[in-house]
């Protein structure tokens, strides 16, 4: 987790909002990921989205069994159903989403049974996420109001 919370230092230090994540495999950081929604003007380019990519691509396969996301926080449905389709077998997050978080928070929806696929997923408390996100939205706040 300590390596996903350098990719969410490096969201925030460029104004996006504070998420990272990486990628393992046999206990290797095969990719990692940190959101670029602003910088790319994409509304995908979320940490796990890119992780994902990139990891595709170091692996040269777009399935990446056997392997652990590590995010700072809780993926979305959206990063949830990348994670599904691209067969990974764990995610480990570390704040909760509350308005958007698909592994419990808002919706599981790795608890629902899939055809071909089974996603375990498991929440550890870091109390630097939580901190990192909720200081990142504190200084939004405070610049819309300045304004």
């Amino acid at each position: 987790m300590n390596e996903a919370l350098k990719e969410a230092r490096k969201a925030y230090s460029q104004d996006e909002v504070p998420v990272g994540c990486v990628l393992v495999k046999d206990d290797k950081i095969i990719a990692r990921g940190h959101n670029s929604v602003e910088k790319l003007q994409d509304p995908t380019a979320h940490a796990e989205i890119l992780c994902i990519g990139a990891a595709a691509e170091f692996v040269q396969n777009w399935r990446l069994v056997n392997t652990t996301l590590y995010c700072t926080l809780e993926p979305c449905l959206m990063c949830a159903g990348a994670i599904q389709l691209a067969r990974i077998s764990r995610v480990v997050w570390g704040a909760p989403d509350l308005r958007l978080g698909a592994c419990g928070s808002w919706i599981n929806v790795f608890a629902q049974k899939h055809p071909f696929h089974t996603v375990e997923c498991s929440k550890i408390y870091c109390e630097e996420s939580e901190r990192l996100m909720k200081q990142f939205f504190i200084e939004k706040r405070k610049q819309k109001n300045e304004k």
